[in-house]
């Protein structure tokens, strides 16, 4: 297939009517979170809807994976909060769209495949708290101001929205027992509406939270100084905004391959996030990233195609001309539930089930991801420290796994059979396996089960060599792998050890 046809696989079968059925539903729940988002930074509400329009489009269009739904998520607008309290919104403007130029050339570098190095327990830590997270900010919907504080519904308000909000959540659970025609979402959201609308119910729509009118998002050049202090300025931003939205974006995107069964491109998926992000910047938007709540709502309504993304992002941009009297009018209370089922849906529950047989460390990992994500809603930090923390776990236990087998060959020559990663963790146990007061003359390293993987690996090879040396002996290294041999010759300067030639042992 040509690349320019590659945007759209035309051998994939769609199915229409879930296609679009899908893309409106996310439009729906895509619309109050981007509005609450925009809203809690301090920006303009039309800052969030036109990230939503232009994220949602341009991955849609061109992302990694169909599915897919970006938009002006969370995570990404927490990182600009403290930019726009400080220097306004010209700056964030240009902080986004720098954000974006960063996860191009990240994609350009193919470096999107390091994500994979994210451990399953660290999956399930992120998942699971980006679900408690989810469900923790519908809670907010339960609360109005009174006198410019904010507190808890009581009395009837708080019985209508538990009613309107167990009415969604009802909905949704049975509706797929009776058909799976219609996604249960946008079914719940029509009823409670037209209850709402019919009875003349009294409780919180969207437009209490904001309105949504407008017009095409304009070009527009940020109003920055371009000089070396605002790039100062930005830069750290920048940088934290595209590592965040790359980090929960291709999280997401893995997620996605394991429900579907099928694989995405994540350096492509860092181009078009990147691309969307550059655009936000000079349209203003206020940038994003995948979002993982309204991805689940997508594929949870049957949509596997590009087509439900360009549906929902065509749909938002429908309503900010033309459909703001009717999308004001939406209850919250329909959208918190859709919300509620979506982080019930979202939480790996089948990490209970099996924590019985994961490893004591796996477990603290899994907890410790949760924990940090629910406490400093900081995603990238959270999975940071689970990858930080599985590598030196996996590092201690490969190094207690070093083992020696000691023999004398018909010559009195002695052998030792490595087995086990020679690296700095296992240098220490290495070194204790030799008897260089006792060994004869001759000493010979296998290194068959073994291979040589660092410095440090190196650097103990070298000081043991020396050892053996001042004691009158010699010490080969027999067996060495290719990349072995290359990683001691580059160090030939340094070091000094023999290396036996066996033609019978095949270098990989």
């Amino acid at each position: 297939m040509k690349p320019y046809l590659r945007l759209f696989d035309f051998s994939q079968k769609i199915n229409y009517k879930n296609e679009i059925l899908a893309g409106l539903t996310v439009a729906m729940t895509m619309i109050p979170e981007s509005l609450s988002f925009a809203i809690l930074a301090g920006f303009p509400p039309l800052v969030g809807l036109y990230a939503a329009l232009i994220m949602g489009l341009v991955t849609a269009i061109f992302g990694g994976r169909p599915g897919l739904v970006s938009g002006g998520a969370g995570a990404t607008v927490v990182v600009l909060i403290a930019l726009m309290k400080s220097n306004g919104i010209e700056y964030v403007f240009a902080a986004v769209a720098l954000a974006g130029v960063i996860q191009i050339l990240i994609g350009v570098f193919k470096l999107g495949k390091f994500i994979r190095l994210v451990p399953q327990p660290v999956m399930y830590g992120f998942v699971n708290g980006l679900a408690v997270i989810i469900f923790m900010a519908q809670l907010e919907q339960f609360k109005h101001v009174v006198d410019g504080q904010e507190q808890w519904l009581t009395g009837q308000p708080l019985f209508i929205m538990g009613a309107l909000v167990a009415l969604t959540i009802a909905i949704i659970l049975l509706l797929p027992k009776i058909t799976k025609a219609i996604p249960p979402s946008l079914v719940a959201i029509i009823v409670v509406f037209a209850l709402v609308l019919g009875f003349g119910i009294p409780t919180k729509v969207v437009r209490d939270i904001a309105a949504v009118s407008g017009s095409l998002p304009p070009f527009h050049v940020p109003q920055v100084p371009f000089n070396l202090n605002t790039l100062q300025i930005v830069l750290p931003y920048a940088l934290i905004m595209s590592c965040v939205g790359l980090t929960e974006g291709l999280l997401t995107l893995n997620l996605v391959d394991e429900m579907t069964g099928t694989k995405g491109n994540s350096n492509r998926e860092c181009i078009a996030q990147g691309s969307a992000n550059m655009l936000n910047g000079f349209f203003f938007g206020m940038g994003g990233c995948p979002m993982i709540a309204q991805t689940l709502v997508n594929l949870s309504a049957g949509a596997r195609a590009r087509l439900s993304g360009i549906i929902a992002a065509l749909t938002i941009l429908l309503i900010i001309l033309a459909g703001a009297p009717v999308i004001e009018r939406v209850p919250m209370a329909a959208l918190t539930g859709v919300m509620i089922m979506v982080a019930v849906g979202t939480f790996e529950w089948v990490s209970f089930r099996i924590i019985n047989k994961m490893p004591k460390q796996d477990i603290f990992v899994g907890i410790l991801v949760a924990v940090i994500t629910v406490w400093l809603h900081n995603l990238a930090l959270a999975v940071l420290i689970g990858v930080i923390i599985s590598a030196l776990v996996f590092a201690w236990e490969s190094a207690k796994r070093i083992r020696a087998r000691k023999y004398l060959d018909e010559k009195g020559t002695k052998h030792y059979e490595i087995y086990g990663p020679l690296f700095f963790g296992s240098v220490t146990a290495f070194n204790e396996k030799f008897d260089v007061t006792n060994d004869p003359e001759q000493v010979i390293i296998d290194f068959k089960d073994s291979r040589v993987a660092d410095m440090s690996a190196i650097e103990a090879l070298n000081k043991l060599t020396e050892r053996y040396h001042k004691a009158g002996k010699t010490l080969h290294l027999k067996h060495l792998s290719g990349d072995c041999r290359r990683l001691l010759k580059n160090a030939e300067d340094i070091i000094d050890v023999n290396i036996v030639e066996d033609p019978a042992y095949v270098i990989e």
